[in-house]
C-alpha cells in the first residue's frame, strides 16, 4: 500500500479524465504474508495490506461486533422519546418501535479506535478499548442526525431519515443527547486514559461544529468565491478530525506518548481527507443502490463539494458552464448532464488523484507512530478501504 500511495499522481483540474476515474489500483504485487491479529482481534491482514478492502471488512465486523454492547447500553439509557428516535436512527428499530435488520453503518471510526490500540498496545489495549470506541461512534452519529437536518437529506442508509421521521426538533434533540452520553460513556469509564481521552473528543466536537459552520457559510457564498484551499481546511475539521481523534483515543488507551498520538491524529486526518474526497465523488457518481442517496443528490443540493469547487477553480470553459449552473436552482433531470460538466473540468479526477496524495501521507505520518508494518496493518487496511469504496 505504501509504495501504491508515494506513487500517486497528482492531475490538475481541467486535465482530461484518465478511464474510467477508478482510484489506482494496488502497486504491490506478488504473494501476501498473512499476518495474525493486525487488528488485534485476530483479522488477519496480508503484508502490505495488498487485499484491502477485504481485510477492512474483517476489521470493521469486528469492530461491530465490539463496540455494539457498548452503543446499545448507552442508547437504552436514554430517556422513551430520545431512545427511539435514537434506535431507529441507528437501524435496530422501525419508527414505530418494532425490531428491525437493518445496516448500522461501517463503523469505520470505532475500527479506528481498536486497531491503533491494538497497533501500539497489542490485544489487551484492544480489548480496554471499547467504550472509547462507542464513544467516537455516538459523536459520529450526533453529527449525522444533526447533518441530516441542516442539509435536508430526506434518507439515510436506505430509508428516512430520523427528521423526516420525528421532525426536526425531535432530531437535533436526539443529536444532542448522543453527544452527551458519548462523553458520559468515558467519564464512567474506569481507564486510566478516560479523562484525556474526553477532553480530546471535547475539542474535537468543538471542531467538528466549527467545521460545520464553514460548510454553511460556504454554501451560501457565490460559487466563484469559493477557493479550494478553505474547502480543504472545512473539510479538515468537519471530517478529519473525528477520523484523527479516533486513532488518537485509541493510542491513549495503549498508554502511548504524546508523539506517538498526535501522529496518529495527524494520519487519521489525512486519511480523513481521502475518506471525503471519495465520499464526495460518490455524492455526485455514485451508485444510489450501493449509497441509499438519490443519484446527483450533492448537485441538486447545490453542495460546492470537493469535486465540485476543483471543477469551478480550474480555469476551463466548462468551469463558467457550472458556475452558471449553481447560479440557478436546480433543474429535475440535469443531474446527470452537471455531473458530466465536473468531470469534463476535472473535477473528478482532481478528487481522486488527491484522495492518493493524501493517503500517501496518511501512510507517513503512520509509519512515525507505528514503525513496524506488521503492527500497522490494521489501520492499513482500513485507511486503503476509504479510497476504495463505492457506497
Amino acid at each position: 500500500m505504501a509504495e501504491f500511495m508515494t506513487e500517486s499522481t497528482r492531475r490538475p483540474p481541467g486535465a482530461p479524465p484518465a478511464g474510467d476515474g477508478a482510484p489506482p489500483p494496488d502497486a504491490a504485487r506478488g504473494e501476501p504474508h498473512p499476518r495474525q491479529s493486525a487488528d488485534g482481534a485476530g483479522a488477519p491482514v496480508a503484508a502490505g495490506g495488498g487485499t484491502g478492502g477485504h481485510d477492512a471488512a474483517l476489521i470493521m465486523e469486528r469492530a461491530r461486533a465490539a463496540v455494539d454492547p457498548e452503543l446499545r447500553a448507552a442508547v437504552d439509557s436514554l430517556p422513551a422519546p430520545m431512545r427511539r428516535i435514537a434506535r431507529y436512527h441507528f437501524g435496530w428499530e422501525q419508527a414505530d418501535g418494532t425490531p428491525a435488520a437493518g445496516p448500522a453503518g461501517k463503523a469505520i471510526r470505532p475500527a479506528l479506535v481498536f486497531a491503533a490500540a491494538a497497533a501500539l498496545g497489542g490485544p489487551e489495549a484492544r480489548a480496554g478499548a471499547a467504550r472509547a470506541a462507542a464513544a467516537v461512534e455516538l459523536v459520529h452519529n450526533f453529527t449525522l442526525l444533526h447533518d441530516d437536518v441542516m442539509d435536508r437529506d430526506p434518507t439515510r442508509r436506505h430509508r428516512p431519515t430520523a427528521w423526516k421521521v420525528f421532525g426536526d426538533a425531535d432530531a437535533i434533540l436526539a443529536g444532542d443527547a448522543l453527544q452527551a452520553l458519548a462523553l458520559r460513556v468515558l467519564a464512567e469509564d474506569p481507564h486510566p486514559a478516560s479523562p484525556a481521552a474526553a477532553a480530546r473528543l471535547a475539542a474535537c466536537v468543538v471542531e467538528l461544529c466549527a467545521g460545520q459552520h464553514a460548510d454553511t457559510t460556504l454554501e451560501r457564498r457565490a460559487p466563484e468565491d469559493v477557493t479550494l484551499p478553505e474547502v480543504l481546511a472545512m473539510t479538515e475539521a468537519k471530517t478529519g478530525a473525528l477520523l484523527g481523534c479516533a486513532c488518537a483515543l485509541g493510542a491513549l488507551y495503549a498508554g502511548a506518548g504524546e508523539e506517538e498520538v498526535d501522529a496518529l491524529d495527524t494520519f487519521g486526518r489525512q486519511a480523513g481527507l481521502a475518506f471525503q474526497l471519495i465520499d464526495d465523488v460518490i455524492g455526485i457518481w455514485g451508485d444510489p443502490a450501493r449509497t441509499g442517496k438519490p443519484a446527483g443528490a450533492d448537485l441538486v443540493a447545490r453542495k460546492k463539494s470537493l469535486p465540485v469547487v476543483a471543477a469551478l477553480t480550474s480555469g476551463t470553459p466548462e468551469a463558467a458552464e457550472l458556475a452558471a449552473i449553481y447560479a440557478r436552482p436546480h433543474r429535475p433531470g440535469e443531474e446527470e448532464s452537471t455531473a458530466l460538466v465536473v468531470e469534463r473540468a476535472g473535477g473528478r479526477d482532481w478528487a481522486q488523484s488527491e484522495a492518493g496524495d493524501r493517503m500517501a501521507r496518511a501512510v507517513g505520518d503512520l509509519a512515525r507512530a507505528v514503525p513496524d508494518p506488521r503492527a500497522a496493518g490494521g489501520l492499513l487496511a482500513l485507511a486503503e478501504f476509504v479510497t476504495r469504496r463505492t457506497s
